[in-house]
């Protein structure tokens, strides 16, 4: 865990090394709240300053999927939050759950000359495999 901080210039606390060890434990994106709910000794204030410290060292990305709440994934390591580094996440309707797509292409944009593109935020919604399922 310490060397996943250090390569974001992020010193390894105890407190940011239990967030990251319970951010790394989702396999899909999460919110503040399920970190309160599973960091119930952590207050909200702190774990709101890790989450921007981390954001802001591109150890994580935020996700707007239309819910209401921002949601967070971490990166992959080589991930600089560039355009370059970007992927569509997918949002079921059914469970709630927003999950990244980090192997599938954001589409090709032709934009009109002198604009410059800096964020991209493209989110599919449906019923993912596990609801499908049931």
């Amino acid at each position: 865990m310490e060397k996943i901080l250090e390569q974001r210039n992020i010193a390894p606390t105890a407190i940011r090394l239990l967030v990251i060890r319970e951010m790394l434990k989702f396999n899909h994106a999460f919110t503040l709240g399920n970190l309160e709910e599973k960091l119930e000794t952590i207050d909200r204030s702190t774990l709101s300053r890790t989450i921007n410290l981390f954001h802001s060292k591109h150890l994580i990305h935020s996700i707007d999927d239309g819910s209401g709440a921002i949601k967070y994934s971490v990166c992959s390591e080589n991930c600089m939050c560039e355009v370059a580094d970007l992927h569509p996440h997918f949002f079921c309707t059914k469970c709630r759950q927003t999950t990244c797509l980090a192997n599938v292409d954001i589409p090709q944009v032709k934009l009109p000359e002198n604009y410059i593109l800096t964020s991209i935020n493209f989110v599919l919604k449906g019923i993912c495999g596990n609801c499908n399922k049931n």
